[in-house]
């Protein structure tokens, strides 16, 4: 076994030439006034990369560099290790192999941890260095909470008696903050949040509980529990969103905000009454992701530069549309953070407020207050703005305001739950709004979609199905067998889902003047003819196909966007 306790990171560094001895010593110099470790001060100063780092760690220490991103974890093994000691140590397990252990390790010079390890898990062990970002990232992913989910929900259930009376008395006494039901609720947001779940379902049924996490659009069961528990974990919720505990009949929507590993996440609360009792869904809305840039929302080139152009415009109407949860306020942040600078004055009217941003004067809809998206529009235009985000257009009134707030020198941005981007001119004349505010104030619709993207940690080829290949004939005709198709196979880092992440699907109709004369015509089939032409089959289809060929999606998510497409 090799010398741990006489490495040294600088010297290793500085002896195979990665490292000078200028930017040791600045490195040193600040460890000293910091006390952070020399690693990571040499990548924060950006003189290595933590692939770097790692790589020459296992060539002076003679042992495997292994990237866990491109591994094939076996989750059985990495559980050998508590996940306390997996985070404590920065340790993984990683195989096992004739009695001996394989151990993954962000630091393999640490002596304590070796020892430590070793002496917890009585065999063997092996060393490999893994990136520390990876093995957060992985420990993670692995070490759900399910175990400690369903143990809280057993004890919970095991403290309820027959008596709803008696658990609502003991809820709203101070000093309950150890009550199972509270330490359930936490491990359930903990880890959704760490799973990246934007939505949680809390769904009573016959035969019990049901607790499921919308991740990456599609939903998940985390864990079943006993039926009794349904009237607890609502109540609570009810309580901390400020609603009518005694009220069971009507549905109620509230919000609350709660601390998940130092950061915020808003939630919002919707509850409605079910045959077996109340269901439950909050939205989780992380105030501190970040909001992506327009060039990383996945826009393609060329409706991207038509966007921006229209984006400078001093005045008009953008539209974005979509069903609920395609990405659309997304897109409009992106929109928003690009237009906000200094010279122009931005106002947001919304329902909530879903991303905080500097600079921004944001108002939230409170229908309780009679404080509803018209009113607060009107308000909005004495305040002189020069770009106007309206949430959605959901009524007439709302529509014919933003109208006339891009007729007369504002720029608007809003949403309309619409099927493509087509059917929205004609969308908005159902709703009651005069030809000529469609004509003059409409600039552009954009419509989008969102698709799962495959895991980049285990793609593998795959062969299409007769189905498939007769799907993408429409598309590609005989050049189907021309590129290479794939899927992920599933793995830890996608929770076994083949997918990671998604990225939007877009079309875009500019309100070009053949399009605006074919809005005032009493026919949709020549309007959508000349929309089609106008469009020049830049569709939300082609451009899943598009994805689809680059190998960022699979054939089956592409079918799913355009099933749900009116072509």
């Amino acid at each position: 076994m090799y010398q741990l306790e006489k490495i040294r990171l600088g010297e290793i560094l500085t002896k195979q030439n990665l490292l000078t001895s200028e930017q040791l010593k600045l490195s040193l110099d600040e460890q000293q006034l910091t006390g952070v470790k020399l690693g990571r001060i040499l990548i924060n100063r950006g003189f290595v990369t933590e692939e770097i780092l790692s790589g020459a760690l296992a060539r002076q220490l003679n042992i495997p560099h292994i990237r866990l991103k491109r591994y094939n974890i076996k989750p059985l093994t990495v559980f050998r290790l508590p996940e306390m000691q997996a985070r404590r140590f920065r340790a993984i397990a990683l195989e096992e192999h004739e009695g001996t252990l394989l151990i993954g390790m962000a630091n393999p010079t640490d002596l304590f941890a070796y020892d430590e390890i070793k002496r917890f898990l009585k065999c063997e062990i092996k060393l490999a260095v893994v990136d520390e970002s990876e093995l957060l990232s992985t420990i993670d992913s692995l070490y759900r909470r399910t175990d400690e989910i369903s143990g809280l929900a057993r004890e919970l259930e095991q403290e309820l008696t027959d008596n709803a009376v008696d658990f609502s008395k003991l809820t709203v006494l101070p000093g309950t903050e150890d009550a199972p039901v509270v330490k359930l609720l936490q491990s359930v947001f903990n880890d959704a949040a760490q799973v990246g779940a934007s939505d949680i379902h809390i769904e009573p049924q016959e035969r019990g509980v049901h607790i499921r996490f919308r991740i990456d659009g599609v939903l998940h069961l985390q864990t079943k529990a006993d039926i009794k528990i349904a009237a607890s974990l609502a109540l609570r919720l009810k309580l901390v969103a400020n609603l009518d505990i005694a009220e069971k009949r009507l549905p109620q929507d509230g919000r609350f905000t709660i601390q998940v590993k130092q950061k915020q996440i808003d939630i919002r609360l919707s509850s409605m009454p079910t045959q077996y009792g109340e269901s439950i869904v909050m939205r989780l809305l992380h105030q501190h992701g970040g909001v992506l840039s327009l060039d990383k929302i996945g826009m393609p080139a060329a409706i991207l530069d038509r966007f921006r152009a229209i984006m400078q415009r001093p005045n008009g109407l953008l539209l974005v549309t979509g069903p609920t949860g395609s990405g659309k306020t997304t897109t409009l942040y992106a929109a928003l953070t690009e237009l906000n600078t200094t010279e122009k004055k931005l106002i947001t009217v919304e329902d909530p407020v879903e991303y905080r941003l500097s600079g921004v004067n944001q108002v939230q809809v409170n229908d309780k207050i009679d404080l509803d998206f018209a009113r607060v529009l009107r308000a909005a235009l004495r305040q002189d703005p020069d770009v106007v985000l309206v949430g959605e257009m959901r009524d007439q009134e709302t529509a014919q305001i933003g109208m006339r707030a891009a007729m007369t020198g504002h720029l608007v941005l809003s949403t309309l739950h619409t099927n493509n981007a087509i059917n929205t001119p004609m969308r908005l004349l159902d709703m009651g709004v005069p030809e000529y505010m469609v004509a003059s104030s409409l600039q552009a619709v954009v419509a989008q979609r969102l698709v799962r993207l495959i895991c980049e940690n285990c793609t593998e080829t795959v062969e299409l199905h007769a189905s498939e290949r007769l799907w993408l004939e429409q598309d590609l005709g005989n050049q189907v067998d021309a590129h290479r198709y794939v899927q992920g196979r599933g793995c830890p880092h996608c929770n076994g889902t083949g997918f990671h992440g998604r990225i939007g699907v877009y079309e875009m109709l500019d309100m070009t003047p053949d399009v605006i004369a074919a809005t005032f015509r009493a026919d949709p089939g020549e309007f959508r003819r000349v929309a089609q032409r106008q469009m020049a089959g830049a569709t939300l289809r082609r451009h899943a196909v598009s994805l689809v060929v680059e190998g960022k999606t699979t054939v089956g998510e592409a079918i799913r966007i355009s099933n749900q497409l009116d072509e």
